[in-house]
């Protein structure tokens, strides 16, 4: 029996990256676990092989109404939703100043990476309430704190993403359900795998451990937090950066 047996969690950007991490890591622990992303092919690949435990669903996250019912089928499917883990996000056109950013991108990246937690936490949330219990985690970044130079949309809307943690935890803090956020600093993935090592040893310089931090690390404290233990944090932005946030 699992940490998470009996317990029923659903992931956007399920299909890579962190949200892929912690997906598996729900299922290996007893959750079923309603898997939403854009590439529906690669959510088949990834998560076929846990058979009914994974509601595999292709979608646009942006489409309200497409993440509405998204919401319902996986509510429909198991009976209720006890965590939702927003993952999805994308980075944009980066290494531009301010004055020469394509508004197009701008609401593009806020499209992705904030409007759609708010449409899946916004359909997910009057199910949790008729429990009287939910756990809900944003993934934001180091850069939502921060400020990256270059990246204003990026940086935007994942300082957008913290403060509707700390508002959603400070509405649903009587009723049993918790919102946090979860900060990011640079996480070992294929994308910096690629990257030149330059580059890499850029970003972990800032880093008092001098490394990226790994996807492991990311998937257990993620499920920590969407766990039944942490019942008295919410509102809150968890730290992942090796030690470069300390508030």
């Amino acid at each position: 029996m699992g940490e998470f047996s009996g317990q029923v969690a659903l992931v956007t950007g399920a299909a890579s990256g962190i949200g892929l991490s912690i997906a598996h890591k729900l299922l290996n622990e007893g959750a079923q676990v309603g898997l939403l992303d854009f590439n529906e092919a690669a959510l088949q690949q990834a998560f076929e092989k846990y058979g009914p435990d994974a509601l595999l669903i292709g979608i646009d996250i942006t489409d309200e109404a497409r993440v509405n019912e998204a919401v319902s089928q996986v509510h429909a499917q198991f009976g209720k939703i006890d965590a939702l883990i927003n993952c999805v996000g994308i980075t944009g056109i980066t290494n531009v100043q301010s004055h020469e950013v394509s508004s197009e991108n701008l609401h593009k990246v806020f499209e992705v990476n904030f409007m759609s937690s708010f449409y899946t936490s916004k359909a997910t949330l009057p199910f949790m309430l008729a429990r009287n219990y939910g756990r809900i985690l944003h993934i934001a970044s180091i850069a939502g704190k921060e400020g990256n130079a270059g990246m204003l949309a990026y940086s935007a809307s994942k300082a957008a993403v913290i403060c509707m943690a700390k508002v959603q935890g400070k509405e649903y803090a009587e009723r049993g359900i918790t919102v946090n956020a979860l900060a990011p600093a640079v996480i070992q993935t294929p994308l910096v795998d690629a990257m030149p090592e330059v580059q890499v040893k850029y970003m972990t310089d800032k880093i008092p451990m001098k490394r990226c931090g790994t996807l492991d690390e990311a998937a257990n404290l993620a499920a920590y937090i969407v766990s039944p233990k942490n019942s008295f944090t919410t509102g809150f932005t968890f730290d992942l950066s090796g030690g470069r946030a300390t508030y």
